[in-house]
């Protein structure tokens, strides 16, 4: 059960969120009765917190205007928090009007930052990428977050303890090129060193993350998001699908994002705009194939089926379906 205490700032975050709030609105919500609710009131005016009482059949409580919050107390980890969501937000275009705002919170929230937290925050942020698909992230713990990020920017291995999505436990050392987030979900992308190959990990998924002496070269080549988009779409799955699609590349990108298929891209002639509709051709991998049809018909573009067979045959069978079903009365 909540104390008194944590119950009267409860109550004022009601407060905050605008408006009058009735006495009976507000005791439902803290789970007390009306008198303790009037308690809590005169609690906050002690505080000179300025809550005024509105009378009348729609009254209760409600802030004066104008009231501002007193300064905040953030920890590191709320403090990771409200950066990365600002950052995050900007990425995905969820800003006011006010362009700046996102950033100037940003500013004095590292400006009230121990140096050590405030140099960690930074790291983290250099080393961080976005794919196209921003949304709500899973949470990462926010010390394998920073210890990761140190690594990425300093170029040294990192030993990870790593549970799979079946389950097996392991430790590996990781050259780490990059964070990456992506479709709700932070990403490491880098060098597993034990098996020499790039791999790419999911940061819920890391229990430890422990910095280990040495340095490694920079990688040359594609940049960390691209890496973690291309090992999506070209992961083992049990079937391999290559197509040929007559279209623009953004309205194959449109049904087939880079995270699930590699487009061959020809260079176009001289004189030719690159939104040219032309065949392309369609590399994927995919565990089952019923979800295929259907994109395909929605891609509305014409479109050869190199491999496999099976999908051939699940098109032609949808193809049947809908020329049945538009034949009914």
């Amino acid at each position: 059960m909540p104390r008194p205490t944590a119950r009267v700032l409860t109550l004022l975050e009601l407060l905050q969120s605008g408006g009058t709030r009735t006495v009976a609105e507000l005791a439902d919500r803290l789970g007390v009765e009306g008198r303790t609710v009037r308690r809590y009131v005169n609690q906050l005016i002690d505080l000179d917190v300025p809550v005024e009482s509105v009378r009348g059949r729609y009254g209760g409580y409600r802030l004066a205007p104008g009231y501002r919050l007193p300064p905040l107390m953030l920890s590191d980890d709320e403090a990771l928090a409200v950066l990365l969501g600002l950052v995050a937000g900007r990425r995905a275009g969820l800003t006011t009007t006010e362009h700046t705002a996102s950033e100037t919170a940003s500013a004095k929230i590292r400006r009230v930052l121990p140096k050590h937290i405030a140099h960690r925050l930074d790291t983290l942020l250099e080393a961080l990428a976005f794919t196209d698909q921003p949304g709500e992230f899973d949470a990462a713990d926010a010390e394998v977050l920073l210890t990761i990020a140190d690594a990425v920017r300093h170029r040294r291995p990192v030993s990870i303890r790593y549970t799979d999505g079946d389950g097996r436990r392991s430790e590996r050392t990781l050259h780490a090129y990059g964070i990456v987030a992506h479709a709700g979900r932070w990403y490491v992308t880098g060098k597993d060193a034990q098996i020499g190959e790039d791999r790419t990990f999911r940061l819920d998924r890391i229990a430890d993350a422990r910095a280990l002496p040495g340095s490694f070269e920079a990688p040359v080549g594609p940049a960390p998001a691209q890496r973690v988009l291309s090992g999506f779409a070209t992961a083992e799955y049990r079937h391999e699908v290559i197509l040929r699609i007559h279209g623009t590349v953004g309205q194959i990108r449109a049904h087939l994002p880079a995270s699930v298929a590699s487009l061959e891209e020809h260079e176009p002639v001289a004189g030719e705009d690159r939104a040219t509709e032309r065949w392309l051709r369609v590399h994927l991998r995919a565990e089952r194939l019923d979800w295929l049809p259907p994109v395909l018909a929605s891609l509305d573009r014409p479109f050869v089926i190199e491999r496999p067979d099976e999908l051939r045959d699940l098109v032609t069978a949808l193809a049947d379906r809908l020329t049945s079903y538009a034949r009914q009365a």
